[in-house]
């Protein structure tokens, strides 16, 4: 295995900010993974969040990029909670060929409580709402809108279950956060990590996707009324395996755990896409927003006589005098 291991690394690996797909014909499995280093340290550090917030977008992130990523036309896919806990807004978008944004909103009193109470599992913070996973493919085109329920378990559970009852393809999602800390002279320097996999069953004959319902109801008691597909259990098993030092640790890379995972049925990894810290903002944009805005609204917004809009996601603040929003109205 060490060998092995060291002819791949001698190819190269895709590294960091990288979807990595892949491909296992033995078991008629396929998938991405993705390690987020320095696009993802800047993204969370650039809002400060605190860590318990921090670390559940950065689960969001990951998520987008394994599902932007995988869009064959150009178009926007975006994840989205809305939840009555103290995070109660997340929301990740993938706009194609390779731009990610993120942001998150909190109410610090509940967080703080949440933190002094113990409370800080991703199910706790996030309460009862709803994840909905959007795809757009621009004008002339239906949004697509897939909406699941935060009951409880994780985010990359929820993902899972998305996939099983919308899309009827057997998937596991695993996700993974890090923060690692380094020192830099006399100060100690904290950078954020994380990771994932998603990996689905897509044989040739669908009838051997069928899966037992996931919460029973109606006479069904959730059991497998047939046997479950040897191949399909046997990936998901191996998938289940994964811990969060191996999707986030930069030593391990996507091409070495896929290896790990897989090497005795073979697996085929395909060139990796890179993904970049890149909002959609811009001052026109921004403009057109404001135009909707009515004489009163612009004279309440206007401090020192500008008007100042900052962007949620990348906070570049930009500025607008009251003249130049009301000639953009008329124009």
């Amino acid at each position: 295995m060490q060998d092995i291991e060291s002819q791949l690394g001698e190819l190269g690996f895709a590294g960091d900010d990288m979807v990595v797909p892949f491909q296992v014909d033995a078991l008629d499995v396929r998938g991405r993974t993705v390690q987020l280093g320095p696009l993802l340290d800047t993204m969370l550090s650039r809002h400060d969040y605190p860590e318990p917030v921090a670390r559940l977008l950065a689960e969001m992130v990951v998520l987008t990029a394994l599902i932007g990523t995988s869009l064959k036309f150009s178009g926007k896919f975006t994840a989205q909670t809305k939840s009555d806990g103290p995070v109660d807004l997340l929301v990740a978008d993938f706009s194609t060929p390779d731009a990610l944004r993120a942001y998150a909103r909190f109410d610090e009193d509940k967080l703080a409580a949440s933190v002094v109470a113990g409370e800080t599992a991703p199910e706790q913070l996030l309460g009862k709402g709803f994840l909905a996973l959007t795809i757009d493919q621009g004008n002339f085109m239906q949004p697509y809108q897939g909406i699941v329920e935060l009951d409880g378990r994780s985010l990359d559970e929820i993902a899972t279950g998305y996939f099983r009852q919308s899309e009827q393809i057997p998937t596991t999602v695993k996700l993974g956060v890090a923060k690692l800390f380094a020192r830099d002279g006399d100060q100690t320097r904290e950078t954020w990590r994380a990771g994932g996999l998603v990996a689905q069953f897509l044989p040739e004959e669908p009838e051997r996707m069928r899966q037992p319902d996931l919460h029973g109801g109606d006479g069904d008691d959730g059991q497998f009324s047939h046997d479950p597909d040897d191949a399909w259990t046997e990936a998901s098993t191996l998938v289940e395996t994964i811990d969060v030092d191996e999707l986030t640790d930069p030593a391990v890379g996507a091409e070495r755990l896929l290896y790990r995972l897989f090497h005795e049925r073979g697996v085929t990894v395909y060139p990796a896409q890179a993904v970049y810290d890149r909002c959609s903002c811009s001052r026109g944009r921004i403009l057109d927003v404001l135009k909707g805005f009515s004489a009163e609204e612009i004279t309440e917004s206007t401090t020192d006589g500008k008007v100042t809009v900052t962007c949620e996601f990348c906070s570049t603040s930009y500025e607008y005098t009251p003249d130049e929003i009301m000639n953009a109205i008329k124009a």
